[in-house]
This record gives C-alpha cells, structure tokens and sequence, in this order.
C-alpha cells in the first residue's frame, strides 16, 4: 500500500468583533485550551463554506437532502406529470436504490438517510423516470385499485416493511432498474470527493473524506463580549419616544489559528484522474484561504484577509502547529496578538523540524501582509503564486530512494497516475 503525501494549510487569521458561529445558546461558540478560553469557529462551519466556495468557483454544486422524493415529484411535475404519477414514481425510485432501497423518514416525500448527491441528479433520475413511465403508470393505477385509502405517494405494498413474521421471499417488484439509480445517486462532485460522503445503504456510495479541517481557535483568551443595542421605533405614537426592540447580542475579537490538511494520494485515488486532482487541490487551497462563514455578516462585516498563510508538503503524516499555542499568547503593552502569534508559530514549525527532520518534508512556504522574511520557506508575492506553487509541489513525484533504502515513493509517475 502507498504511503500519503499531505498538503498542510497553517493559516493566521485577525478578525474583529464577529460572531461566525454560535452555540446553543446564540452566543460565540467557545472551547477551553490551555486553561484559557478561546474563541472558536467549528470544523463544520468552516467546512460548509469551504465547500459552498468550492462549488461556486467550480460551477459544480452538490446538495445535502433528505427531501429526494419531494424534489423530484416537484421536478416531474414541472415536466408535465400528473402530480399522483410523479409522487408514486419519486417513491419508486428511493425503494428502488440499494439492496434495500432508502427507508423513508416521518415524511414519506422525505428519506431517513441525509443524502449527499450531485445538484444535477433530478435531471437524470427524471430521464430515466421518463424512460419506464409506462411501466410506472400501470403499476400506479394498480395500486391505486388495490389500496384506494393510500396515498398515492406511498410505495408499493411490497415496499412497506412487514409486520409480524417474517414475509416469505417473493419476487423482485422494482419498476426502475436498481443499477441505474444507484449510479445516479453515487455519482459524485468535486466537493464530494474532496470532502467524503457516508452512504452505506448503496453499494459504492460511501466516499473516504481527503480532507482534514480542524476547529479554528483563538491563539489568545478570548472571552465573549456583549452588545447592547436597540432599534429606533420610526413611528412613534403621540407622547412617546425611545426604541421599538432592544436586546443584548454577543461577539468576540481574535487572531485564529486555522489548519486544514488535504491527502493528496487520497485525492488521486478518489479522483481517478491526476488533472482533476491537481484542480481540487488548487481550488481547495484557494478555498480554505479566502472563505468566511456567514453568520452575523450584514452586522459585523468580518471581511478580513488571512495575515499569514504558511504551506507544507509533508510525505508520511501531517503535523498540526495548534500545540503551539496551548499557552495563550499574551499581547505586548502596546501591539496585538498577530504579531507574537507569527513568533510562537515560526518557533514551533523550527521545533517540529528539528524533532521529524526534513527528509519527509517536501516543500514548504508562506506569504504574508508583513514585508519581513520568515524561517517558514519560500517567501509567495502573493495567495496566487503560493497556491500554483503548493499545487505543482504537491504532485511532484519523490525521487527514487537510494539503494538499498527501505523509503517507498509516495506518488507515481504522472504518466501512470492519469493512466
């Protein structure tokens, strides 16, 4: 089995009063690092727009539903089907995928399984409903006949789930090859192979996620800060003044530490096509640098830009810099967290080295908003020019290992990873 190549992100972020992710209370999340508090955006935040940034600058989008049944009557609808054909025939084709089909939930227009498909999937399930609606037309007026009382979106009786003992083995009642809707419903995006999908209720569904994405935290303590605020009541009634809402709303200030890690080998092995990859993995690194979750954007415009942005290319295993700041960082009388922040990152990326070596470390470099040089690699004019670097660097192959040398060259030739 080939060792991995890792693509590795370390990113230094200041971003003023915002609030980019809330717990459940509706105040800044937080995590306890340290003996301090942080602030903190989670994976999954960050993640879902990473992923949204990705799918809008590849113009290749997929959707997370539970609502494929739903989606699709509305969609057969819209081609002219009768609303009771079109319901039965979404139906049919969620009993038709997997070895068991997909169970519906509570709603029986919805699945039980959140699915992660291409956006484009109700064009080709419509196609291939199109293709059988003679078939699915007898049988919706048969079962109509048969049970008048059901609904007409409810699946055939073979697909309801007996009660009692167990149903004798009866012959296969799909109207809708199963072979057919599973390749529409495995089908995948990039974003879906850079990120994974867990789907095991179909053959070949599941896809193995190639990116890590850690929660981003503050590198100092960070406590929320409240806001007291009102709205002005425009019309006020004779005799009275002041506000018609006044709350008290909560954000945090911090310099984030935020780190994300893509498997390259993993990437090529999901991709099947070492193009492909290379364009993922640009536009990943693009992705990760400039997106910003949405939250509480109209009313604090947290639209910064990172202040250091350091790369690596690290065969075997990746290494996160996040212990570097388990002592919180502490500000001087008379500067910020950043510039302390880069200190504390540059002398644990020295630690590390000396600790690993730099024999697994293939290539690495940074830029920056500061004009100064930096221990951290090849110095980048700019994000473009240290995206194309760290891209080309990430698909150069090892060079062949000296002999009798026991190392194994982490990625293949190009000519055979495309082949």
């Amino acid at each position: 089995m080939m060792a991995s190549r890792f693509l590795e992100l370390h990113i230094l972020h200041n971003l003023p009063a915002s609030r980019l992710n809330s717990n459940e209370d509706g105040e800044p999340k937080t995590l306890t690092y340290g003996n301090v508090v942080r602030a903190c955006v989670s994976s999954q935040c960050w993640k879902h727009a990473l992923r949204h940034t990705i799918e809008e600058h590849s113009h290749e989008y997929a959707t997370r539903t539970r609502n494929l049944p739903y989606r699709l009557t509305k969609h057969l609808i819209g081609d002219g089907w009768p609303p009771d054909l079109a319901a039965f025939a979404a139906a049919e084709v969620a009993r038709c995928a997997g070895p068991k089909g997909l169970a519906p939930g509570s709603d029986p227009q919805a699945t039980a399984t959140m699915l992660y498909l291409p956006a484009d999937v109700l064009t080709g399930l419509a196609a291939l409903c199109q293709t059988h609606r003679g078939v699915l037309t007898q049988a919706a007026k048969e079962a109509a006949d048969r049970t008048p009382q059901t609904a007409p979106d409810t699946p055939p009786p073979a697909a309801r789930k007996p009660a009692g003992k167990k149903r004798r083995t009866t012959p296969d009642t799909r109207l809708l090859p199963t072979a057919d809707v599973n390749a529409l419903l495995t089908d995948r995006t990039g974003t879906i192979n850079l990120l994974g999908r867990m789907l095991t209720d179909i053959p070949g569904g599941t896809v193995s996620g190639t990116v890590d994405l850690a929660p981003a935290f503050s590198v100092h303590a960070a406590d929320p800060q409240p806001d007291w605020f009102t709205a002005v009541e425009d019309w006020p009634r004779p005799g009275t003044s002041g506000s018609a809402h006044m709350d008290t709303a909560y954000f945090t200030t911090a310099t984030l530490y935020r780190y994300a890690c893509l498997n390259i080998t993993d990437l090529q092995r999901n991709t099947g096509d070492l193009d492909h990859a290379r364009r993922l993995t640009a536009l990943f690194t693009e992705a990760f640098i400039l997106s910003m979750p949405q939250a509480k954007r109209t009313s604090t415009a947290p639209h910064t830009l990172p202040h250091l942005v350091h790369y690596t290319i690290r065969d075997r295993r990746p290494v996160s810099y996040a212990p570097a700041f388990e002592p919180p960082v502490k500000a001087p009388r008379t500067g910020g967290y950043t510039a302390p922040a880069i200190q504390t990152l540059c002398a644990y990326a020295a630690a590390t080295d000396r600790l690993l070596g730099t024999a697994q470390r293939h290539a690495h470099g940074y830029t920056s908003l500061d004009d100064g040089d930096l221990p951290l690699g090849t110095a980048h004019r700019g994000y473009d020019d240290l995206i194309a670097t760290c891209t080309a660097a990430a698909f150069t192959p090892t060079p062949p290992p000296a002999a009798g040398s026991l190392d194994i060259p982490l990625l293949p030739a190009p000519a055979a990873a495309a082949s």
